[in-house]
C-alpha cells in the first residue's frame, strides 16, 4: 500500500511567485505547534514570495502578512497540487 504523503508536494516544491493552499501539516511537537500558532493551517491559501540566496529561509505571504520559515519547517507543509498556480 502506498503512503499518500510520499507523493504529496511540499511548500519547498513551489517556485517564487507560486500560490497554493495548505493541505496538511506533518510532523510533531514544537515545530508543528509553532506553524499552527502562526496561522499555517489546513485550507489556508498562501503565496511564495522569495527564497533566500542559499534557499533557506523561504518567505511566504499568508493571512495578510509575510512569514519566513526554515526549509526543514517548509518540508512539513504539504500543499494541494490541484490549487497550485503561478503568477
Amino acid at each position: 500500500m502506498k503512503n499518500a504523503n510520499a507523493e504529496a508536494k511540499t511548500l519547498l516544491d513551489l517556485e517564487t511567485g507560486s500560490e497554493s493552499t495548505i493541505l496538511k501539516i506533518v510532523g510533531k511537537g514544537a515545530i508543528r505547534q509553532r506553524l499552527l500558532d502562526m496561522g499555517v493551517t489546513r485550507g489556508t491559501p498562501f503565496k511564495v514570495e522569495r527564497y533566500a540566496p542559499l534557499g533557506d529561509p523561504v518567505e511566504i505571504f499568508i493571512k495578510g502578512y509575510f512569514l519566513a520559515i526554515r526549509k526543514e519547517e517548509a518540508a512539513n507543509i504539504l500543499i494541494d497540487a490541484d490549487t497550485e498556480r503561478k503568477d
